[in-house]
């Protein structure tokens, strides 16, 4: 999963903004300094939504333009970002898409929408792709 950041030049440095992310810039001293920042501003941004029925905006595939670059989300925070939006998408409650999932309780699932819980096993996949079919798992590892 990767956000797009357009960058641009001041007199003593760079600062960069999210196109999808209202809110989420940083800023650096050099290009270097700025794409260490830019990832990890975009982590911070997407690691705590303030509330269970808050999501972010699924990046857009691809934006051209000048000063556009792609930067790519670490894997545990993309995967619970990923999930929160497709259960919005599908309109459905943590407790509802525990229940479709199979856990016996509601902690289950979220520990799920946690970045620093977030580790699912195969099986857990596989049940998420089929009450969510558009899963993509190579969305996420777009590293």
């Amino acid at each position: 999963m990767k956000y797009h950041f357009r960058i641009h030049k001041e007199k003593k440095g760079y600062w960069a903004q999210c196109l999808e992310l209202p809110g989420c810039s940083t800023q650096g001293d050099s290009m270097a300094e700025l794409r260490t920042s830019m990832r990890e501003a975009l982590n911070l941004f997407l690691d705590e939504p303030p509330a269970s029925n808050h999501f972010h905006p699924l990046p857009r595939a691809r934006l051209k333009g000048r000063n556009i670059i792609a930067i790519p989300v670490s894997p545990a925070i993309a995967f619970s970002t990923y999930l929160r939006a497709l259960r919005h998408m599908h309109s459905l409650s943590q407790k509802q898409a525990a229940a479709l999932l199979g856990f016996k309780n509601l902690y289950s699932y979220q520990r799920l929408e946690s970045s620093k819980s977030a580790n699912p096993v195969l099986s857990t996949l596989a049940r998420i792709k089929t009450i969510f079919p558009e899963f993509r798992l190579d969305e996420l590892l777009a590293i």
